[in-house]
């Protein structure tokens, strides 16, 4: 880094002499999710208080929620419990919140039903009305409700199932005296799922054994004293831990007197949109053991030409640069390795050498697209390329503060989470601290029991500030890691207001951040380091504060294959934090016969920190993933934690989920609430080409709701190639649209909602693919985590030509619904308030509206 004269911030108090940033003290770019976070508010927001707070979806009126817990009708009533923290807005604190409905639309948040203590958090579970009085609780006229949760120990992280019951209808609980009921001494062991198996006359439990990615069930005649029956799994998805079991019956729509038992099962990570999704499992129950149907086994490779199958070397022309790739293939499994699957023959790329810490690049020889796919088996790390990315180290310019001394200098400290001076690397009872430059950083992690690490650290909290300065020039750069939360940020504030924050991403690895204070040029200001948390990523690290008249770069940490055209990456792909290697297809009908390379990059340590690769083929069909092959019930990022209701007395199987994902659930930018539940949906069990699927619909109660204006109704108009505006009666934030669309000549046709200057999101149909897919990438705020902004597909033959799509848009989310119920996709959106358009688009050539209608609502 070359010196430059001060000119940034010259502070009323003398600053550090311009010097050179030392190399990093330790090296290796940053593990999945780590790059920081920027909270910079974009303008729009200025003039709304919330414009993201959905009106037809529950929300808490403030703090965190996830997953629903316990949905269940009594009496008249929805009851929706749910994960929450009363205290703040990230994850911690873990309660039972409570909202009731009459009608699954309008919702009315109660006080919290079952709150934390010191040595219980409330973790999830489910609710049943004992109606035949097995617990002893309750009377047969006013019947206990009982719920079954995880206590979570967080001195020990012990998670057993303990029992309480409420007998005025979900207002208040009492704990079980004998809690808890079900204990194996597990860290990994929850979320009972409890149903009456009526033909046995007993209790059943569903729970999850997490890791083992297995399901547990327990029977009991009185919700107290439970008994092992059998477990269920590993089986199809597996990338993730297993967690939030739901066991049901459903008939089977059209054949009197068949039915299946249902097994959803929740997974984090390894969902087929990426992050946290929801499986299901068709079969039979028994009363003992639930056997599946729906079991995917055996491989489905796709024809084509082989390009490169690693079994005898890399071949001719295949070039390697750094150690991680050595000189030949890996025949399977490295040293320190999870066993490796899914590759195929004897051979394959596997950069897991030196214990993962080794990097490089392995490049192919150029060859020529005559095919309309490139498919590729990849697997390993969930580290996906960042364009524009560098190579971690420090922007040229002006060091306003590194962090190297003793202490803070002329810097300001407040409370006891900072100490006396830099931390080197790692504070006591603190691993994995990366990516700061030199020998310190500022760091507010600090454990009152240095010598006990078992017991909870990260209990400081405090500030520390700048003097005050003079901005002069255009950028501020800086290094920050630590919780992704607004209270612990590093805030940069003009005349006592905060203009700019910025937070990690929850990892210990720090990367670049940069502002722009153009806006702020002659300002006086300072910089505050802020922990205002205690807990899990309660901490805040920085470093390297750097004067530079252009921004750093974040540091490159990939683990991808690449397609690369004329020196560009067109297409890229990364695994699932799993070795299990699986289909990536890729479409190259736009690129066909231009020259190609395959390039594999590993530019990361340890964390997941390496790629693998086989069998990268030629082909005129695109290989379908094992993700694909399994059943999901939603196919967005969006839908995670599914239970449905019990106990409706119609017999209607109504599920809810929570509408995140567990990737970047704690950065989205929803201010002082965070998280939402997805709308209700009916479940049916349908023969849908031969197969029995779940199908769903939102519920009927949707259809009373009053519209705001008059729908706009379209039927039997012809979409040119390009994108139609509807008109002004189409326009809204809340809306239920409803569309019949023939695809004709187009290649993709569908619409777009939220439109706006710069803004849309694109719920389209992809007609030789057979895929209906939302895509986010220029929904309004993708930027708040490298994860958000993407396009998710899910498969839906059209076998006459015309394909249904029902969407339901609220004002920061977006669900769809395609053909009969067969598929569905959940995707967060966060538009400007202003992005309220409707339009039809074609591409490739003209479709047909058959129907069309949009029902304002909210």
């Amino acid at each position: 880094m070359g010196r430059r004269t001060l000119r940034l911030l010259c502070g009323v108090i003398a600053l550090t002499s311009a010097v050179p940033l030392p190399a990093s003290a330790a090296p290796g770019p940053s593990p999945s999710g780590s790059s920081a976070r920027a909270f910079e508010a974009p303008a729009r927001y200025a003039a709304v208080t919330d414009p993201f707070r959905p009106e037809l979806h529950f929300a808490p009126q403030q703090n965190w929620v996830n997953d629903p817990n316990g949905p269940v009708w009594y009496d008249g009533e929805y009851h929706l419990f749910f994960q929450h923290n009363p205290e703040g807005t990230q994850w911690g604190h873990m309660s039972w919140g409570h909202a009731v409905s009459t009608d699954l639309v309008h919702w009315e948040e109660r006080p919290v039903a079952i709150p934390w203590s010191e040595r219980e958090h409330i973790f999830s579970g489910s609710v049943v009305v004992d109606s035949r009085g097995t617990s002893g609780w309750g009377t047969p006229e006013e019947p206990a409700m009982v719920a079954v949760y995880t206590s979570w120990d967080p001195v020990t992280g012990i998670q057993a199932q303990s029992v309480a019951y409420s007998t005025d209808r979900g207002e208040s609980w009492t704990k079980h005296a004998g809690n808890p009921v079900l204990d194996l001494g597990s860290r990994e062991f929850r979320d009972p799922r409890v149903l009456w198996f009526e033909e046995g006359g007993y209790w059943v439990m569903a729970v999850a054994m997490a890791v083992d990615r297995t399901i547990a069930f327990y029977r009991s005649d009185d919700l107290l004293a439970w008994s092992h029956l059998s477990d269920f799994g590993p089986a199809n998805a597996v990338g993730g831990v297993w967690e939030m079991p739901d066991l049901f019956e459903l008939p089977v729509e059209g054949r009197p007197g068949e039915s299946r038992w249902v097994l959803v099962v929740n997974l984090n990570p390894g969902a087929v949109a990426g992050g946290s999704g929801a499986q299901y499992f068709l079969g039979h129950f028994d009363g003992t053991r639930f056997t599946s149907e729906t079991v995917v086994t055996g491989e489905e490779d796709p024809s084509g030409t082989v390009l490169a199958d690693f079994d005898g070397g890399y071949g001719p022309g295949w070039v390697t640069t750094g150690t991680a790739f050595g000189t030949a293939p890996a025949t399977g499994t490295l040293p320190g390795q999870q066993a490796v699957t899914g590759f195929r023959g004897s051979g394959l790329v596997n950069s897991f050498l030196d214990q993962d810490r080794a990097q490089g690049t392995l490049t192919s020889p150029p060859f020529t697209l005559t095919e309309d796919y490139v498919n590729v088996l990849v697997g390993g790390g969930d580290h996906p390329r960042r364009p524009g990315a560098g190579d971690g180290s420090a922007p040229e310019g002006t060091v306003l503060a590194d962090f190297e001394g003793d202490g803070f200098g002329d810097w300001t400290v407040t409370g006891d989470a900072f100490g006396t001076g830099p931390t080197r690397g790692n504070a006591p009872c603190q691993v994995g601290v990366t990516g700061y430059l030199g020998g310190g950083l500022a760091g507010s992690y600090r454990s009152a029991t240095p010598d006990d690490c078992s017991v909870p650290p990260d209990t400081g909290t405090g500030t520390l500030t700048s003097p005050e300065l003079t901005i002069t020039e255009r950028w501020l750069s800086f290094l920050v890691g630590g919780g992704a939360q607004p209270e612990t940020a590093v805030r940069l504030l003009v005349d006592g207001a905060v203009v700019r924050t910025a937070s990690g991403s929850e990892s210990g690895t720090l990367d670049w951040v940069s502002w722009d204070l153009a806006d702020l040029q002659g300002r006086r200001a300072r910089i505050e380091v802020r922990d205002a948390a205690t807990g899990g990523w309660g901490h805040v690290m920085a470093d390297a504060f750097v004067a530079s008249a252009e921004p750093a770069r974040p540091r490159a940490a990939e683990a991808t294959v690449n397609l690369v055209v004329d020196g560009d990456v067109v297409r890229t792909a990364t695994g699932q934090d799993s070795e299990v290697l699986d289909w990536v297809a890729w479409d190259v009908r736009g690129l066909a016969g231009r020259q190609a390379q395959l390039r594999v990059v590993d530019s990361v340590s340890g964390g997941w920190g390496h790629v693998l690769a086989d069998q990268v083929t030629l082909s005129d069909v695109p290989a379908r993933s094992l993700l694909e092959r399994y059943r999901w019930l939603d196919h967005g990022t969006d839908f995670y934690a599914a239970l449905t209701f019990e106990n409706v007395p119609d017999g209607r199987r109504i599920a809810v989920a929570w509408m995140n994902n567990w990737e970047y659930a704690s950065a989205t930018p929803t201010g002082s609430w965070r998280g939402a539940m997805t709308f209700p949906r009916e479940l049916t069990l349908r023969d849908v080409g031969g197969e029995l699927r779940l199908t769903q619909e939102p519920v009927e109660e949707l259809a009373a709701q009053p519209t705001t204006a008059a729908p706009y109704v379209l039927r039997d108009r012809v979409v040119r190639e390009g994108v139609t505006a509807l008109p002004r009666q189409a326009r809204g934030a809340v809306l239920a649209i409803d569309a019949e669309l023939e695809v004709g000549t187009a290649d993709r046709v569908g619409l777009h909602v939220r439109t706006g200057t710069g803004e849309r999101t694109v719920v389209g149909y992809d007609v030789h693919r057979e895929r209906l897919f939302v895509d986010r990438t220029a929904s309004g705020d993708v930027d708040f985590h490298e994860a958000f902004a993407g396009v998710h597909a899910a498969p839906l033959p059209a076998p006459d030509g015309r394909v249904r799509i029902r969407v339901l848009v609220d004002r920061s989310s977006v669900e769809v619904i395609g053909g009969g119920g067969e598929v569905a996709l959940t995707d967060l959106v966060y538009p400007a308030l202003t992005s309220d358009g409707v339009a039809l688009f074609a591409e490739g050539g003209e479709a047909r509206v058959r129907s069309l209608t949009v029902r304002p609502l909210g």
